[in-house]
């Protein structure tokens, strides 16, 4: 974070502008603690996630390789509220070319720590994939819970959000789809 001391006087100010007092106890390390909060959830802002991707395997290999349930918390860039909820990858190789199952997991990882709208995570893991691996074919849902639809707004809480982004032969092939959806549990 650039400049901590004056995210901290920003909540502070937050604070007594909807009427608590900073000077009790319960308040003191607030501004503190959520300034390191921010930074620890806003960590990957400016990261690549694709940099992630950075060991590759050769696997004679070539059906789809799925890793599924892969959970997450991110934070909504309209209300900076927490979604989070759980990201299926599953991918075809191509070339032999693989990657540790657990760089998808970091890739998810990565991308989820910033401010954004579950859309646009979703795409930006399928295009990490594709630029790192050049599948023959690259499917990424998201099933998340929005805290901004939970706790506020429309209040209703449970309801899960599912976007979806399918390249190349998950495109093309609708068999191919509907199997990896399956087997994603969906």
């Amino acid at each position: 974070m650039k400049n901590k001391e004056q995210s901290q006087q920003l909540i502070k100010t937050l604070l007594e502008n909807i009427g608590e007092d900073t000077s009790r106890a319960g308040l003191l390390d607030t501004p503190k603690r959520c300034v390191n909060m921010y930074e620890e959830l806003l960590s990957k802002t400016n990261v690549d996630p694709k940099e992630e991707i950075n060991t590759f395997f050769e696997s004679d290999n070539d059906e789809p390789i799925l890793v599924k349930d892969i959970q997450f918390y991110s934070l909504c860039e309209h209300h900076m509220l927490p979604f989070y909820g759980v990201c299926h990858i599953a991918y075809v190789p191509n070339n032999r070319k693989i990657t540790g199952l657990s760089k998808l997991a970091r890739l998810v990882e990565s991308a989820s720590r910033r401010l954004q709208i579950q859309e646009d995570m979703t795409l930006m893991l399928v295009n990490a994939i594709e630029e790192q691996l050049q599948p023959k074919g690259v499917y990424v849902i998201i099933e998340a819970e929005h805290m901004c639809m939970s706790m506020r707004g429309v209040r209703k809480p449970g309801t899960a959000t599912l976007t979806t982004v399918a390249r190349g032969v998950f495109e093309s092939d609708k068999d191919l789809r509907d199997q990896a959806y399956r087997l994603m549990g969906l």
